[in-house]
């Protein structure tokens, strides 16, 4: 491993310990890079999410080392209920070789450490209450060479250096923004908003997704562009929530706090989704999908995760691309490492954004274009009434919206996914 130059400066500064950051900082420390893995808060600490992982994000924990044995407090589901049109339907995870046939439930107030640890294992140097501020540039190329943070209780002003800065630092990623990458207008963004209820539902072996999101509240009900989901935490609660994107108007000018509320009541008592039995407060985040900013490398700075808009557009879905962003972030600054010249090194690492756009380009783009489809209501109906009535179109339609194929020797189902992702444009 690299000896560190000092406290203070390393081979590569990670900014935020997220999934995508500490999978970063677990690849780079492992492969004998140092590393500085910067986190503004303490852990444990609480994040938005739906805390459902799919398949494609437990083959990342797996190949982290992670222990996601029952006794370690993690529950295993099957697959996915979806539920709408007045139809329910009950899917297992697909057959495949590439990832496993289960995914995971966990909170994510502990999620986020497990990964910030497996990265100090590896030999990570993690500092909590680190609240990184302007990015410090050098003045002749631009390029990023540290960063200005603020430490502890105290605040005490300290900078930290090395020659490649990874910005993971989630969707307001203030570092990005000081470096000049701003949102792409173009891209669509949702919203995620959630509670937990101590419900008798807690040890659902299904994630459940309900397609139909219906606003009841005024003269006339209205079919919203989003999704409702209720995960059983195998703890005495379930994590309920929205995902709503901005493809319609309604996204601006709802208060989707009291839509969730709304949605809650009109579920059968005794489930438990009353406000009596809620556990913790409506809390909301946003989900920047479809690499909604680039580019994602620049002047030594590489975007990661939320910091990048790598959200999946079909599902929602984050951490899987968070880590698999981080996988390859670190896979890429590995070998730029090892080049003997600056010409070199920012050869190899001008291919990082190549990677991204070869892997999830062509997908992303699909899914650009299946959110445009479902902001309209009248295709959403059509899409749920129809749609779910038909459960191979239905099996076809989970391993798209999940991206769970076998690049090689799949199905039938598969080739044709693959195919679409591969003519799509990488844009």
């Amino acid at each position: 491993m690299t000896e560190p130059l000092s406290e203070h400066s390393a081979d590569v500064i990670v900014v935020g310990a997220g999934p995508a950051g500490s999978t970063t900082a677990y690849y780079l420390a492992k492969a004998g890079l140092d590393v500085l893995l910067l986190e503004k808060t303490a852990f444990p600490r609480e994040k938005v999410c739906g805390d459902g992982l799919t398949p494609r994000a437990t083959k990342q924990l797996v190949a982290m080392g992670i222990d996601i044995s029952e006794e370690a407090g993690w529950l295993r589901n099957k697959g996915l209920r979806i539920i709408g049109g007045g139809v329910r339907l009950q899917l297992d995870w697909p057959d495949l070789a590439s990832y496993p046939d289960y995914g995971l439930v966990r909170k994510r107030d502990d999620f986020d450490e497990q990964l910030a640890r497996q990265a100090q294992k590896a030999g990570a140097r993690l500092y909590e209450r680190c609240n990184v501020g302007a990015p410090i540039r050098d003045e002749r190329t631009g390029r990023i060479t540290g960063v200005e943070a603020k430490i502890g209780e105290e605040k005490t002003p300290v900078t930290f250096h090395a020659p490649l800065v990874v910005a993971a630092d989630g969707n307001s990623t203030r570092l990005s923004l000081a470096m000049g990458l701003h949102r792409r207008d173009d891209r669509p963004m949702g919203v995620a908003v959630r509670t937990y209820f101590t419900s008798p539902r807690h040890d659902d072996d299904y994630l459940e997704s309900w397609l139909e999101l219906w606003d009841r509240r005024g003269a006339e009900d209205r079919l919203l562009p989003g999704y409702g989901w209720i995960f059983g935490m195998g703890d005495g609660t379930s994590n309920v929530g929205l995902g709503i994107l901005n493809s319609s108007s309604a996204f601006k000018e709802l208060d989707w706090r009291e839509v969730l509320k709304a949605w809650c009541a009109s579920m059968p008592e005794d489930w438990g989704y009353t406000p009596e039995n809620m556990t913790m407060p409506i809390r909301g985040a946003a989900l920047p999908m479809a690499f909604n900013r680039q580019p994602h490398y620049t002047k030594g700075l590489l975007l990661v995760g939320d910091a990048g808009g790598m959200v999946n557009p079909f599902n929602g879905e984050g951490i899987a691309y968070a880590m698999e962003s981080g996988q390859i972030a670190a896979d890429v600054i590995v070998q730029a490492h090892a080049r003997a010249t600056p010409a070199q090194r920012e050869l190899a690492l001008n291919n990082y954004p190549k990677v991204l756009k070869e892997t999830y380009g062509g997908y992303y783009t699909m899914g650009r274009a299946f959110v445009k489809l479902i902001g309209n209501p009248k295709v959403m109906k059509v899409a749920t009434q129809r749609g779910l009535t038909h459960p191979l179109l239905m099996k076809f339609t989970l391993k798209m919206l999940a991206n769970l194929t076998d690049p090689q020797g799949g199905d039938a189902m598969d080739r044709i996914i693959n195919g679409l992702s591969k003519v799509a444009p990488k844009a």
